[in-house]
């Protein structure tokens, strides 16, 4: 099977795999394919699934069909985990000043309380101008790191793109193979000094993160860019959150440090390679790089007792009636335990049949309510935007939000259902949406599904 044009099960077609003597019970449900370490291997961080949106499809036309590829975190490595190279990036602009910024250094100094002697930290802040309050050490003196911490004052204008080229200097002059790169950026503001524009904003994390470097988005209050915000975090593989007080600036640094604690897989690449006859033509909330017969996407860090779900779509032409494989996924990353770079597969086949009845009966439940979930996302996206431009009323968002709320319910996303929740009572209280709306977009987008 390590040829892709080879695809067509037990065919005498030279340029076809015949695969009539393949052990079947590999492939007892056929449009769900495992794949385990060899025997003998090492226990790997990750699992990856092919599931296919239906069983059959029709052998005469030319169809769609949807392509479920799941990645679950095994539990292997235990509590082992790589050491943190943190840079924290905060801004002390004139906005900031009083319970914010307080609230910020408070929640510095938790991050310093749960570090350990072999994870590094840095600290940045940013005004009109960057400054370095604490170059990258390792955290051994945390009296001392807590001193420079409270020593930050406020500032005037809100110089961001500075303070993230400076945040990420400081991890790369200490970064390794063995160290777990990341910025933790929080500002309240627009960038109103230096570089301001979104392009070189977001085209800055992407280099970083070509060197292996993500940044984390904290907004806070009402008045930052969340569009500027969510940008950084995609191209960048790192998180966003929408801080709404001051007081719960503390506890969303204590979530993210513990989220970076429990990755257990970083680096994912995903690539799916198809045969002739068979063309990727869209991967929900990614955009992916096309090769010749290939698609390929980016995935965010796994934690451990997590997963990640990737929907994508194929289209199918047709061709005489009989099993095929209609696509290999390949996923390789990185082991946080070990710093080793792994690699799995994962065929996903197909019957092709004239028989109609059949494709209608052979749909995937499972796989059709991941797709629900990944439209969810455009459904939020279309809705906001409307909602902006005055073409959708109250009303309407209301009835549009709460639709997706039952969705979401429905498929056990209680997070998600939660921030729509919070987006509906923020309608009905006269506020704006789209700082949690687009948190719950980019969560959908980034496929976590537990």
């Amino acid at each position: 099977m390590a040829d892709s044009d080879t695809t067509r099960i037990g065919s005498p077609d030279p340029d076809r795999t015949r695969l009539a003597d393949v052990d079947r019970t590999r492939l007892a449900d056929p449009d769900r394919t495992r794949m385990a370490a060899p025997p003998g291997a090492a226990p790997r961080a990750l699992t990856l699934t092919a599931t296919s949106g239906n069983t059959y499809a029709l052998s005469s036309d030319t169809t769609r069909e949807h392509l479920l590829l799941e990645i679950g975190a095994t539990g292997q490595g235990g509590g082992a985990r790589l050491p943190l190279n943190i840079a924290l990036c905060i801004d002390r602009s004139g906005s900031m000043d009083g319970d914010p910024l307080e609230y910020a250094k408070r929640a510095c100094g938790y991050v310093v309380d749960l570090l350990e002697p072999n994870d590094i930290l840095s600290v940045v802040t940013f005004e009109d101008h960057a400054d370095v309050i604490m170059p990258a050490r390792r955290v051994v003196n945390k009296p001392l790191v807590k001193d420079y911490i409270n020593r930050i004052g406020i500032g005037n204008t809100t110089n961001l793109y500075e303070g993230l080229v400076t945040a990420c200097q400081q991890v790369a002059s200490v970064k390794s193979e063995n160290t777990l790169n990341r910025v933790l950026l929080l500002t309240d503001g627009e960038p109103t000094a230096g570089t301001k524009d979104f392009q070189s904003i977001v085209g800055q994390v992407a280099e970083q993160k070509g060197r292996g470097i993500s940044v984390t988005a904290l907004g806070f209050g009402p008045d930052y860019n969340e569009e500027l915000a969510a940008g950084i975090a995609r191209r960048s593989g790192g998180n966003y959150y929408y801080i709404a007080r001051p007081e719960l600036i503390p506890e969303v640094f204590r979530r993210e440090l513990d989220s970076l604690m429990r990755i257990t897989a970083r680096n994912l690449r995903l690539r799916v390679t198809v045969p002739r006859g068979v063309v990727v033509r869209q991967v929900y909330g990614q955009t992916p790089t096309f090769g010749p017969r290939t698609a390929e996407v980016a995935l965010i860090d796994v934690e451990r007792e997590s997963g990640l779900s990737s929907v994508w779509e194929l289209e199918l032409s047709p061709r005489p009636a009989g099993t095929y494989r209609v696509a290999q996924a390949e996923l390789v990353y990185d082991d946080a335990a070990t710093g080793r770079l792994e690699r799995l597969t994962a065929d996903a086949v197909m019957d092709f049949t004239t028989d109609r009845s059949a494709v209608a009966a052979g749909v995937n439940a499972r796989v059709q309510a991941q797709v629900e979930i990944a439209r969810a996302a455009r459904a939020l996206d279309k809705t906001m935007l409307n909602m902006r431009t005055q073409r959708m009323d109250v009303t309407q968002a209301m009835q549009e939000l709460n639709r997706t709320k039952t969705l979401m319910l429905d498929q056990g996303r209680l997070a998600q259902a939660q921030q729509i929740t919070q987006a509906i009572q923020d309608i009905q209280g006269g506020g704006s949406v789209e700082k949690t709306l687009i948190g719950t977009i980019y969560a959908l987008d980034q496929g976590k599904t537990r």
